[in-house]
């Protein structure tokens, strides 16, 4: 009787696979924790939320650790694809392991549509501005591009009108108040923000000064930078969009940390700075207020500010990354 060996899986090589993982762990965490872990068998790859990077104040579903890690599961697929292997993903496979997201398998794809290599060569490139932005130029088209990117993650993309980003700003306002004085909380974000050195968190760098945060109309109260007054000449105009998912569950926020990623990434291809904004729906009240905001039905899940910034700026250093050591691990047959 004649054994017939299977054919090999198709797998990038070792120089292909360290190269794609170190360029999508650029990718965008909540307080930039970098919650996930990947593990490379030789064949596929398989990503797992890390447990010891939930914010227990903050999030104590683990909701926007699993948009973090959509995310970067996103990226990944975008900065295989950029060198020519298509990602057939499996995205919770495993009802017994929640803390498992996805799994990845390869095909050769040697010719990658030119929007996704556009969107892997924005990866290292795109950054968190969260000072004030001026409008978003070509915004029509640009909102037309980012919704054909979210629908195939069934997630709705909404822009939210002048009169309610006024009200907005209000309901930003009083989830910061209803924090404010929340020690546990307050603990938290100070553990993860304004320490620079560190190879995770919010460096000091990175973010803003009580008057630049008062001209940015929303965004989260982070501690603040030292006194400075960056852009003195700009009021921010920048956009608000909202994404939304028809339910609230796991797969959902996994399907909206993908769809976020392709809107950043999209966003960076055109030349627009984004910002996007976890804690309005953090607390159940604002999440509420938010979601009367929408025109369509649905369960809000993060907002992005979207705007353009100055030209003659200098480029804004990037945000530290942890060693991909730590976050990635191979098997050895």
């Amino acid at each position: 009787m004649t054994t017939m060996n299977a054919t090999p899986l198709a797998v990038p090589d070792h120089r292909t696979l360290m190269s794609a993982m170190r360029l999508a762990s650029r990718a965008p965490s909540v307080h930039n924790t970098q919650p996930w872990h990947w593990r490379f068998d030789g064949e596929r790859l398989h990503l797992h939320s890390d447990p010891d990077r939930v914010l227990i104040t903050a999030d104590p579903q683990g909701r926007q650790q699993v948009i973090s890690c959509g995310a970067m599961l996103h990226h990944v697929r975008t900065a295989f694809g950029a060198q020519g292997w298509h990602t057939d993903t499996t995205r919770l496979p495993d009802p017994l392991d929640l803390g498992k997201l996805a799994e990845i398998s390869f095909r050769p794809w040697p010719d990658p549509p030119a929007g996704l290599v556009a969107r892997a060569g924005a990866i290292d490139y795109r950054r968190t501005d969260r000072l004030p932005l001026d409008p978003p130029a070509q915004w029509e088209a640009v909102v037309r591009a980012l919704r054909m990117l979210v629908s195939p993650h069934y997630v709705d993309l909404e822009v939210l009108p002048e009169l309610v980003r006024d009200r907005l700003s209000a309901v930003s306002e009083q989830a910061a108040a209803l924090r404010r004085h929340d020690q546990m909380y307050q603990a938290e974000i100070g553990w993860w923000a304004g320490h620079s050195g560190f190879p995770e968190g919010v460096p000091a760098e990175a973010l803003v000064s009580d008057s630049e945060f008062a001209r940015a109309r929303v965004g989260r109260a982070f501690p603040p930078a030292p006194r400075s007054a960056r852009r003195p000449g700009t009021e921010d105009h920048a956009q608000l969009i909202v994404l939304s998912t028809p339910a609230d569950s796991a797969a959902e926020w996994l399907a909206t940390g993908e769809a976020l990623s392709a809107v950043l990434l999209e966003c960076t291809v055109a030349g627009l700075a984004t910002c996007s904004l976890t804690h309005i729906t953090e607390l159940p009240t604002a999440r509420t207020i938010l979601t009367g905001f929408l025109t369509q039905p649905g369960t809000p899940q993060i907002v992005v500010r979207i705007g353009t910034p100055p030209s003659d700026e200098p480029e804004h250093p990037p945000t530290p990354r942890r060693p991909l050591a730590d976050t990635l691990t191979i098997d050895r047959h």
